[in-house]
């Protein structure tokens, strides 16, 4: 036997070995870098997919491309990482199980116990190497990525208008309907001038010009332009134009993708962001209380001085600033950008760690079934990744647009995936 410690899970003095430790450790290993390579081209192929349509159409240099790519890796070894753990650990224990090797284990005297510990050691290892690289390598991947793309922007302006988008700058929103090459059909702008005017653009056809380092350019046809002050919207201009030139600033394009995303900094950067973001919130917050205060206040002055004196025909107004107070103090509540934040913070720990979640599940998964083998364990393990993939952005969609905790719809995956492993052990242990 060789030299190990204690089994303290039952009364007999029982020892699991060092040698099984490191070949299962070792197995494990083997088979996540095999579905780690396998889910890295999967993302790495999506990421070439979504430059070629964004990027290489437009003909930026080779040597930028490449670079842009690299600057993605960290992203995409991020997203590789917890899926090869569960496929990974699904191969191992499936080739296990179907060559009767666990059977041999328990038969020796050993128990659950000498699969459990080297799966869950090297899932602590796949998931603080994702986290390091969820953590620090793709923030710092995406900010030289974004600060590339800018310099790209810089000389070839065309990447920010796409067919069917709606692209935001400075003072400006432009969304447009289908591109062809350089034509535009179906343009609408919406801008603010520097003398404070609104403008709505209408144009059936347009044109993007090479504006080179001065920004962009748009020849508009047959265009047809609303104007109206910030402080009398009743007061308006229009106009028609057979020919119209429309440009957007470099400075306005440069501006639309310099500002830092919860994605480009590090958990501890973004929660020092929510901290000072709540503190902030709290304070308007108590503003709006003390609005809403004296409305009610208000409302119930003009109501206790009954029919006979004036204020009671101020009821129904004082009701109706009331109700709207009410309303912006729970819209406030509910704050978009806050929420982002909180969203990402958990969500940088909750997929590294997904890893770790994923061996419970698959090593209770590969357990449990009669006959299994690395192909069965590959395929349960890709269908699994599927749901698990669909259930994050599900949650991230529902804590944005319903309000939903950041921290269940976040965590909620990889909860699920632990409870779901520890009660198949149970089931499996049991019989």
């Amino acid at each position: 036997m060789a030299a190990g410690f204690p089994d303290r899970s039952s009364g007999l003095s029982r020892f699991t070995s060092w040698t099984l430790f490191r070949y299962i450790v070792s197995e494990t290993l083997f088979s996540f870098l095999v579905a780690f390579l396998f889910f890295f081209f999967i993302f790495f192929v999506n990421q070439l997919l979504l430059l070629a349509s964004e990027i290489l159409t437009k003909r930026v240099p080779f040597r930028q491309v490449v670079l842009l790519v690299i600057y993605a890796i960290p992203s995409i070894i991020a997203l590789s990482s917890p899926f090869a753990s569960l496929v990974g650990t699904l191969m191992t224990i499936g080739r296990m199980t179907s060559d009767n090797e666990i059977l041999v284990m328990l038969s020796s005297g050993l128990s659950y116990r000498t699969v459990f510990v080297p799966a869950i050691v090297v899932g602590i290892i796949i998931s603080l190497l994702s986290f390091f690289a969820n953590d620090v390598l793709l923030p710092a991947g995406t900010v030289q990525f974004n600060r590339l793309y800018r310099r790209i922007l810089v000389s070839i302006p065309a990447l920010e208008l796409e067919a069917h988008s709606v692209k935001r700058f400075k003072n400006t929103v432009i969304v447009t309907g289908n591109v062809t090459g350089n034509a535009i059909d179906n343009v609408l702008i919406l801008d603010r001038t520097s003398d404070g005017e609104r403008r709505v653009i209408l144009a059936r056809n347009a044109e993007l010009k090479d504006g080179g380092r001065e920004g962009l350019s748009l020849d508009l046809d047959n265009a047809f332009i609303q104007s109206s002050k910030e402080t009398a919207r009743t007061d308006y201009d229009y106009a028609s134009s057979t020919y119209l030139r429309y440009w957007v600033p470099q400075e306005d394009i440069i501006q639309r993708n310099s500002s830092v995303t919860p994605r480009e900094m590090s958990s501890i950067d973004v929660f020092r962001t929510i901290q000072a973001k709540k503190a902030d919130l709290n304070v308007r917050l108590e503003e709006r209380r003390n609005k809403l205060t004296g409305q009610a206040l208000e409302l119930e002055s003009s109501l206790r001085k009954g029919p006979d004196n004036e204020e009671w025909n101020k009821r129904t107004g004082n009701l109706a600033n009331f109700a709207r107070e009410a309303q912006t103090l729970r819209a406030m509540q509910r704050d978009r950008s806050l929420l982002i934040y909180t969203l990402e913070f958990y969500k940088k720990f909750s997929i590294p760690f997904g890893a770790l979640s994923f061996v419970f599940l698959s090593v209770s998964l590969g357990l449990l079934a009669k006959k299994s083998g690395q192909t069965v364990g590959f395929i349960i393990g890709l269908m699994m990744s599927v749901v698990y993939w669909a259930m994050l952005l599900g949650g991230q969609t529902m804590g944005i647009r319903l309000g939903y905790s950041p921290f269940w719809t976040m965590w909620f995956p990889n909860i699920l995936a632990v409870s779901a492993g520890l009660i198949m052990t149970f089931i499996r242990i049991r019989k």
